[in-house]
């Protein structure tokens, strides 16, 4: 309604303006004097200006004219096309004017504005490989998935929009989960452009999800071989599918290509720990007991960790507890001050009923780092020095609220995982696990779980003087409350935590 009253009035403007001014120069004086074969000619004001808007015109008529003339000589000389171009002009300047409006549109989130411009576009131009491209995004940006997906497979019919079209096509399955066609189609658009990152991106996902390690195996080697992917990280990548692979092999029944699987895994990629450990245990079932000692010492050296000691122990699994103490010490020496060694060496003098060694390789960690783990296992050299049961519940109830310790857990998406896998379960990212400890998170714990060391047992016993110089000392909101130590033990009741994690 505004805008149609501006419009109206505007005009009003205009005309008046015209009027003035005609009457301005009606009434002024002068003029131009034209002479021509003799004869003058004396034109006004008003008939000047007619007269310089009538050569304008014709000087515009001329040049449209000369331009067709010389259209119709090079029509006349072979040029078939000549004629219809220069009607074509006009229409082509439309048509791409239309087409920079809708790519306008489409940049500023209009997307039925930039449908109607491509549209507009296609009646001048022609030329569907511009105008479909603007349409199908213009459709899934206002939600038109069906619209979207019948452009592209109009797109996948033009030779020189196929990619597009089936790049289109890849993400539209993808984004409705039938991961088995995108999967199809990442394969035909990496077929079409081998070079293009994002589709070999997607289809090393896919592969992987899929449990395809051979074809993602080639994937990956078309990364390295395009540049798409540094030599170190493709030798990282390569040996987690290797090692994905040998463990599908070895699901099946093939004992010896997934043992030479996992060895090659761990060759391409020393410090993968489920590499190093799975090439281990391959050494460790053809005799080859020296060869498994060097991998699992030089992964240790790199990451020390509890699947490491797990295989290393596998090497003597008849051994006794002292004797697989002092073979272990080829291993724990190497990283003397690591976490992993200290609690390795706890749980060795564990089994070999040696406590007050195992709390002194325990070191601070019950103060330090009080995981799950740690405490646990302070709660076992606790009940093997003969200290009271409240004493050793209350080890195993701080146990219940402590951390879970490090963890495989995705650096995308920060899921912990309870054992190594290629791919996350959650975010589906390939590769991201990493043996760290997880952030700290706020969980919901029963209603008074905090004052469960305080009441199934002090951690320390109060009941009897402390002989060793060992004991920890007890935390002040433990020792000052005097309930806790007036608590009967018979009475208190409390989920036993299992034994610690002991190298078999």
């Amino acid at each position: 309604m505004l805008w149609s009253l501006f419009k109206i009035v505007l005009f009003v403007v205009i005309v008046a303006a015209l009027t003035l001014g005609a009457g301005f120069l009606m009434e002024s004086n002068g003029g131009i004097q034209i002479t021509a074969g003799g004869t003058e000619f004396t034109l006004g004001p008003l008939q000047s200006v007619i007269a310089a808007l009538v050569a304008i015109l014709v000087v515009w008529l001329f040049l449209k004219l000369f331009a067709l003339l010389i259209a119709t000589l090079k029509f006349i000389n072979g040029d078939e096309t000549a004629i219809s171009r220069y009607f074509d002009r006009n229409r082509e300047r439309k048509g791409f004017q239309a087409l920079s409006e809708g790519l306008m549109a489409l940049a500023s989130g209009e997307g039925r504005l930039a449908m109607a411009k491509a549209s507009k576009a296609e009646k001048y131009l022609h030329k569907p490989e511009l105008t479909d491209l603007i349409t199908a995004q213009a459709a899934e940006m206002t939600g038109d998935r069906k619209k979207a997906e019948e452009v592209y497979k109009r797109l996948v019919q033009n030779e020189a929009t196929r990619f597009v079209g089936v790049r289109g096509l890849m993400k539209q399955k993808l984004d409705a989960g039938d991961t088995d066609t995108a999967l199809k189609l990442a394969e035909r658009a990496f077929a079409i452009k081998p070079k293009h990152e994002e589709v070999q991106d997607t289809l090393l996902r896919l592969q992987a999800k899929n449990a395809d390690w051979s074809g993602a195996r080639k994937t990956l080697n078309a990364k390295l071989k395009h540049g798409a992917l540094p030599r170190d990280v493709h030798k990282r990548r390569d040996a987690v599918l290797a090692l994905s692979e040998a463990k599908g092999i070895l699901d099946e029944g093939k004992t010896i290509e997934a043992q030479e699987a996992a060895i090659a895994a761990n060759k391409s990629s020393p410090d993968l720990i489920p590499a190093a450990a799975m090439a281990a245990r391959s050494h460790i079932a053809q005799g080859r007991s020296k060869y498994a000692i060097r991998i699992l010492k030089k992964a240790w050296q790199v990451q020390p960790h509890p699947d490491l000691a797990a295989a290393f122990a596998e090497i003597e699994p008849n051994e006794t507890p002292q004797a697989r103490l002092q073979r272990f010490k080829q291993m724990t020496a190497m990283r003397p001050e690591h976490r992993e060694t200290k609690l390795l060496l706890a749980e060795l003098n564990l089994a070999a009923e040696d406590f007050p060694e195992a709390r002194r390789s325990l070191g601070d960690l019950a103060e330090t780092q009080p995981d799950t783990r740690v405490l646990a296992i302070a709660a076992a050299i606790e009940r093997g020095e003969g200290a009271s049961d409240a004493v050793v519940r209350g080890w195993l109830a701080r146990a219940l609220t402590a951390p879970r310790g490090p963890q495989w857990v995705c650096d995308n998406c920060k899921t912990i995982h309870g054992e190594w896998t290629p791919v996350c379960n959650t975010c589906e990212s390939f590769d991201t696990l990493s043996w760290t400890t997880p952030p700290q998170t706020e969980t919901v714990l029963p209603a008074g779980a905090e004052m469960l060391p305080l009441i199934v047992g002090s951690i320390e016993d109060k009941s009897e003087p402390i002989e060793q110089a060992e004991v920890i000392d007890p935390e002040p909101s433990q020792s000052t409350d005097a309930a806790s130590s007036e608590v009967d033990a018979d009475e208190a009741t409390v989920t036993s935590a299992p034994e610690p994690e002991k190298v078999k």
